[in-house]
């Protein structure tokens, strides 16, 4: 069965998100080895917010050559939109879902193919993690202290038992922590 990987940037103290949505705090640097990350999935989960922000994303033609290969990868990839509020969009990678989310989501992880990357946003993160669909948890702990923001866990309703399987700190000074589920 595939994985559901959520794998993000987090601040030191917890946030996703600068207060006003920024993410100019987070690091990418070519040993973290994002590709490498990608290469390894073929699909990825969205948020109607974060698609609309991320889904189709192209970088300047002044971008670092690590921007481009990253966002060249994940236009790649099967992508799947759960909202309430789109019907549909007009891109044939795109499968949007707007109900029954718990048991489309195991008939997809039933299917051949690689892992599948639980991007976000943060409510759709939550629904995730309340329903016990996260395998694996991959936290980058950035070196800033933001002091405001949007919290990586809200509204968890109850606790998750997570058993740390590695840890990698790369030269910018972030920390990749991996657990997976106890």
């Amino acid at each position: 069965m595939r994985k559901i990987i959520l794998d993000l940037a987090v601040s030191l103290d917890s946030y996703i998100e600068g207060p006003n949505g920024e993410y100019d705090w987070c690091i990418m640097d070519e040993d973290m080895d994002f590709p490498g990350f990608l290469n390894n999935i073929d699909a990825i989960f969205y948020g109607r917010r974060s698609y609309e922000l991320f889904g189709n994303y192209t970088p300047a033609d002044s971008a670092p050559a690590l921007e481009k290969e990253i966002f060249a990868l994940s236009k790649a990839k099967k992508k799947y939109v759960f909202s309430y509020v789109l019907e549909s969009i007009d891109d044939p990678s795109v499968t949007i879902i707007n109900n029954h989310f718990h048991d489309r989501v195991k008939a997809i992880q039933q299917e051949p193919g690689k892992d599948i990357f639980l991007f976000g946003g943060a409510n759709l993160i939550t629904n995730f993690v309340n329903a016990g669909l996260v395998d694996e948890y991959r936290l980058s702990v950035h070196p800033i202290v933001l002091g405001a923001g949007k919290p990586l866990f809200a509204d968890i309703v109850k606790r998750v038992g997570l058993k740390l399987t590695g840890t990698k700190t790369y030269r910018s000074g972030v920390v990749t922590l991996f657990y997976s589920r106890a």
